[in-house]
């Protein structure tokens, strides 16, 4: 039983590799046949990209073919053609008529006319003299007009036509015969009008050329050694004029200096400025109100500036001993009043008997001026007023109110008065 089963398990597991191996091969079948309709798709693609790249080929092709100037340039040439094959068979048969031998002479004839003309074409080309391209046309002129002389002669006296049909002919023969080398000329005349407008552009860059080198000659010098340093071909002229001026200037811009880039600063500030909006309450119309001196007891108090000031001009207050009954005062110098600057006269209304209106404050101009009192006299004027004052009273407001002075020189005056009693008092003791 055992074998049985071990035959069959056997059998199974045959089966099933055999089913394993036929799915691989189908789906390796399976896989190849999509890899070739892929293939396939991608060839198709391709070929249908490389048929419209062909097409875009030569449907650019065509427009380029198509142009007005391609279009004059091959239809000239196509009628030169013509009219070289409808004026040459004439003069071949007219030669021909009067002997074979002359067979090559229609041909070198006509040959020469369209290699003299080609020659016209080539001196223009080349920029050759005038009078070189003026001889060669000369020279088609001559051979052309012999030919149409051949050619008018023998349509002239065809066999078998009328006198008009004849003189039609041979007219005909003759134009076609000049037709051919006026038109080639004409094109050439064309084309070297074309290519003096293209000389045009180019004179005009030659001529900025030698302008900007004039200009910027240092610029243009070291522009050249850049060249010829450089491999040749490594490097164009505008690059080395581009890196030359940024060496000389510093900056990258070209026709830009340091100069300028200050003047265009100053500018746009000076611009903006003008630009920036103007508040209203920055622009209210000032205080008429005239600025006059005011009187010491306006001031302030006292200031640091003004005590200083008085304590150089006043004397200061020393004790005084019984040797000394007095207090010793140097004399110091008078001040001057400031000079006032003289006021100028102008026209004095009429007096009137109306009473007159007040006007606002007197000009400081106007005002009266008053003499200055010394410190010396400022300390006798004290000792006068306050000879009869007790101590308490002698104070510095009390002082200014009497001399009508500033509250400075009022508190020198109190201090120096009160260490003169100080010292009368001490002395008497």
């Amino acid at each position: 039983m055992s074998t049985v089963a071990e035959y069959r398990e056997q059998r199974r597991l045959d089966a099933a590799a055999a089913d394993e191996r036929r799915a691989e091969r189908e789906r390796a079948a399976d896989e190849r046949a999509a890899r070739l309709r892929e293939q396939d798709r991608a060839d198709r693609v391709r070929d249908r990209e490389v048929r419209l790249e062909r097409r875009q080929e030569r449907s650019a092709r065509r427009a380029a073919s198509l142009t007005p100037g391609q279009v004059y340039r091959r239809g000239t040439l196509a009628l030169v053609v013509a009219s070289g094959l409808a004026s040459l068979p004439a003069q071949v048969l007219h030669f021909v008529s009067i002997s074979p031998m002359l067979l090559p002479l229609p041909l070198a004839l006509e040959g020469t006319a369209w290699v003299v003309a080609a020659g016209v074409a080539y001196a223009d080309a080349r920029h050759l003299s005038v009078r070189v391209r003026w001889l060669l046309r000369a020279l088609v002129v001559a051979a052309a007009g012999f030919a149409a002389s051949v050619n008018y002669t023998y349509g002239a006296h065809l066999p078998g036509l009328s006198p008009a049909d004849a003189q039609t002919a041979g007219l005909g023969l003759a134009a076609v015969t000049l037709f051919g080398p006026l038109l080639f000329e004409i094109r050439q005349w064309v084309c070297t009008l074309a290519a003096a407008a293209d000389d045009d552009d180019r004179r005009e860059r030659g001529r900025h050329s030698r302008t900007r080198r004039r200009h910027h000659r240092t610029v243009a010098r070291i522009a050249d050694r850049l060249l010829s340093a450089a491999p040749f071909g490594s490097l164009t002229a505008e690059q080395a004029w581009a890196r030359a001026w940024q060496i000389h200037t510093g900056t990258a811009d070209p026709g830009m200096t340091p100069d300028l880039y200050r003047k265009a600063t100053r500018s746009a500030a000076a611009l903006a400025e003008a630009q920036r909006p103007i508040d209203p309450a920055a622009n209210q119309d000032e205080s008429t109100e005239t600025a006059v001196k005011r009187s010491m007891a306006d001031l302030p108090v006292s200031t640091p500036a003004l005590i200083t000031a008085n304590a150089r001009v006043l004397p200061r207050p020393v004790a005084v001993s019984f040797l000394k009954p007095t207090v010793p005062v140097k004399p110091y110098p008078s001040i001057a009043p400031a000079p006032v600057a003289p006021i100028e006269r102008r026209p004095v209304a009429a007096e009137s008997t109306r009473p007159r209106r007040a006007t606002g404050r007197v000009p400081a101009v106007a005002k009266s001026s008053r003499s200055k009192r010394t410190p010396d006299q400022l300390l006798a004027e004290a000792r006068t007023a306050t000879a009869d004052w007790p101590d308490a009273k002698v104070t510095g407001e009390g002082i200014r109110r009497a001399l009508h002075t500033s509250p400075t020189n009022a508190r020198t005056l109190r201090d120096t008065l009160l260490a003169e009693r100080a010292a009368t008092a001490a002395g008497a003791a």
